[in-house]
């Protein structure tokens, strides 16, 4: 488990593209790994398979590779990493287990005095697990959701915010890691909703 509260940013120092998948070896200042760890890049929970001084390797499947944006990375990229949560740890965000559950789209970012309001095209499946002040982790970073349309919700980002994760450079267009908020997720299975991949929730 996760908080969505950003660690470091790290960066992409080489990745290898194979048949039944993606090699990712992270730059980043993060130490003291452990083979087989859990971390979040960008929100998706990868495993540390390899480490030195300063990187670390993972690797990430074909289903991870559909179901996340990492397909889309290139070497240079900055990506947020966050390490697993220890029992005892402060819960600064909420709970996010780095299980992606589709991706969306950064479709505006507006100036809104000191802060930047960014609205995100949201798969339409996903919209109903997300509620006005609820919670939401976009590439890893949890966030408060403002308002939720059919396919678009919104946020405000603070000044810090901006300043520690890539928010704050991020282009229009680019496409982005959804998690949905677990409880969210745990109503509808009791309610017999609908699950996120459109699929009853009940009996999972």
């Amino acid at each position: 488990m996760f908080t969505g509260l950003v660690e470091q940013i790290g960066t992409i120092d080489h990745l290898e593209r194979k048949d039944d998948g993606l090699a990712l070896r992270i730059a980043c200042a993060l130490q003291h790994f452990e083979l087989g760890e859990s971390i979040a890049v960008d929100g998706a929970c990868l495993t540390v398979k390899a480490f030195e001084e300063g990187l670390f390797e993972a690797d990430a499947s074909l289903e991870t590779l559909d179901k996340t944006n990492l397909g889309d990375r290139e070497e240079g990229d900055r990506v947020h990493l966050e390490r697993a949560l220890s029992l005892g740890d402060r819960l600064g965000g909420h709970l996010v287990t780095g299980h992606v559950d589709g991706v969306g789209k950064l479709v505006e970012k507006a100036p809104s005095g000191d802060y930047v309001r960014a609205t995100f095209r949201v798969p339409p499946r996903l919209a109903p697990f997300l509620a006005p002040k609820g919670s939401i982790t976009v590439n890893g970073v949890s966030l408060t959701v403002n308002t939720v349309t059919v396919d678009r919700f919104d946020v405000m980002l603070v000044p810090y915010t901006l300043e520690e994760t890539t928010f704050g450079e991020m282009p229009h267009g680019t496409r982005v890691n959804l998690e949905v908020d677990v409880l969210a997720k745990y109503v509808a299975s009791l309610m017999g909703k609908p699950g996120v991949d459109g699929g009853s929730a009940a009996g999972r």
